[in-house]
């Protein structure tokens, strides 16, 4: 969307090395388990309540079978293996997927923490957050990270090695500089789609900001990842206080596209009206299309925590298994 793009951004683009290394990302480990430890003690009457893999039964063992699962301190009392039945152990794989393009660095700040957080933070940490629940119940995760390349990609597994491998990489994402990088979307979705081989459940964290031309060949795109009988969550994050509402004091600005390095010079004032109208229609044309194309579509406002995407992964893994 040219118009909305033209606009999106304010503020200088440089982090130096000393604000980089003071992120308050740097454990993201913690952070991701502390969000869904939050976000679960407070779900308390909820339908998903007791979510987690839970012990149910035991079984005997038979031979061949994994041992894994053995109850080896019931085979001390009674001197015959049994093996651990849960509930709602599945299978599951979900590919998290992460627009790191130029204007996913927005809004600037100076200080690097989750009170402060860019929609290329908050998209890297609600993935970390998602890593945990699906790790609760040992679910395989991949990931891919694009701009106007695929910068990272790892595809499905469950292992702690991967999952630490995983966290290292979202940290490196949240807490790395920005720089004048595009977004060429539709292209590299169509490269991920194609290394997805077995179905899964796939997250996508992104702005939608795509040059209007695109459009078409971007959904055209969101369709490919889609073949398999893969489901798509599309969750569109943004600054809903700037980047919807406009809300600039009237002082002059200058608007930065931080993708071709385009200027404006304006008073926010002038220009308020027909950019939110603007806005609202672009919005409801993205949510109009995913329903046409069953993409399940998200907005996401980054100042509001995590609690609707958490909750949005519970809904899709019930719905996916």
């Amino acid at each position: 969307m040219s118009y909305w793009q033209t606009f999106f951004s304010l503020g200088p683009m440089d982090i130096n090395k000393e604000l980089q290394q003071a992120s308050g990302f740097l454990n993201f480990d913690l952070l991701a388990k502390s969000i869904v430890e939050g976000f679960i003690s407070g779900m308390h009457k909820s339908p998903f309540h007791g979510f987690s893999a839970e012990f149910a039964e035991h079984k005997i063992y038979n031979n061949g079978e994994s041992t894994r699962h053995i109850d080896w301190k019931l085979f001390a009392k009674t001197d015959k293996l049994y093996t651990k039945r849960y509930d709602e152990e599945t299978n599951l794989r979900c590919h998290l997927i992460i627009d790191n393009s130029s204007s996913m660095h927005y809004p600037y700040h100076q200080k690097k923490d989750i009170n402060h957080l860019t929609k290329i933070s908050f998209s890297a940490l609600a993935a970390a957050a998602v890593m945990q629940l699906l790790k609760k119940q040992r679910d395989a995760v991949g990931l891919s990270v694009y701009s106007d390349t695929i910068d990272y990609y790892a595809p499905e597994k469950g292992s702690e090695r991967h999952h630490q491998m995983l966290l290292h990489h979202l940290t490196t994402t949240a807490t790395q500089p920005s720089e004048s990088v595009g977004t060429k979307t539709y292209e590299v979705l169509h490269q991920i789609a194609e290394k997805l081989h077995r179905r899964s459940l796939i997250f996508l964290f992104t702005d939608m900001l795509q040059p209007e031309k695109d459009t078409n060949k971007l959904f055209e795109a969101l369709r490919h990842l889609k073949h398999n009988k893969h489901e798509l969550v599309l969750f569109h994050v943004y600054d809903k206080l700037t980047e919807y509402n406009f809300k600039f004091d009237n002082d002059p600005k200058r608007f930065m596209d931080v993708e071709s390095g385009a200027a404006v010079d304006v008073y926010p004032e002038v220009f308020k009206e027909s950019y939110k109208a603007a806005v609202e229609t672009y919005f409801r044309d993205l949510n109009r299309a995913c329903s046409q194309y069953k993409i399940n579509y998200v907005g996401i406002d980054i100042q509001e925590g995590f609690d609707k995407l958490l909750t949005t992964f519970l809904v899709e893994r019930q719905k996916f298994i």
